[in-house]
């Protein structure tokens, strides 16, 4: 038996993995943009090593990546020519809202994602958009824990609030979290947990889950208001 009609064959990338483009159009600094390259790369993204600024001594992969941001036009046009008819892609939390407690949206990533998503639907993709792939905002993770406080869920659902409304018409379907599961495995490279010696630190991984389990929910209220 074949394939229905309307399945939905793509590609996919992930906005911390392709964008580059780490601070351009009012973006702010997020989890994977201090993540480096090398030797410390495992240890910093266990959250057993506290980097939560770039500096000099490193190489940081996400600051250029393939370019996405300067080249989704050309990107796009690939996926259409190999006859993809959905692309599975991911926000940056920081370029909607740059340090994630933000009052008001930043129109400059509004647009770049509104932009890419006309382009898709211009080459008749499907967009399929996650809504956050493993990328916090590195002002949420200093002031307030990241995932392991209940504030997170709030500033989640007015980011999950913004996008819903700009995007209504041009995406239909959505992804709440990408992995949940991989903070157990690297807490900081997937959630933006850093550990205290001492800690312990199954616990704040498994309250960093039912908080995300909680944003997820929540996204599917809004969704459905």
């Amino acid at each position: 038996m074949g394939l229905r009609k309307d399945f939905l064959w793509g590609g996919a990338t992930a906005a911390n993995q392709c964008e580059g483009g780490y601070l351009e159009g009012n973006k702010g600094l997020t989890t994977v943009d201090v993540i480096p390259a090398g030797k410390d790369r495992v240890a910093v993204m266990k959250g057993k090593m506290k980097m939560l600024e770039c500096d000099d001594q490193h190489f940081y992969p996400s600051h250029e990546a393939i370019d996405f941001y300067h080249h989704y036009k050309e990107n796009i046009a690939l996926l259409a020519e190999m006859g993809f008819k959905c692309f599975r892609l991911s926000i940056a939390w920081t370029r909607i809202f740059p340090n994630g407690d933000d009052a008001i949206p930043n129109e400059e990533g509004l647009k770049f994602y509104e932009n890419v998503f006309d382009e898709c639907l211009k080459h008749g993709i499907e967009p399929l958009v996650t809504i956050t792939h493993f990328d916090v905002p590195i002002h949420l993770v200093k002031t307030i824990g990241s995932w392991r406080n209940r504030k997170m869920v709030d500033y989640y659902e007015r980011l999950c609030e913004t996008i819903f409304t700009r995007y209504k018409d041009k995406v239909k379907y959505w992804l709440t979290f990408n992995e949940i599961n991989m903070l157990l495995h690297l807490p900081f490279g997937s959630s933006g947990l850093v550990f205290e010696e001492g800690e312990n630190e199954e616990a704040v991984k498994y309250q960093a889950a039912h908080h995300q389990l909680i944003a997820s929910a929540k996204a599917t209220e809004i969704a459905h208001r």
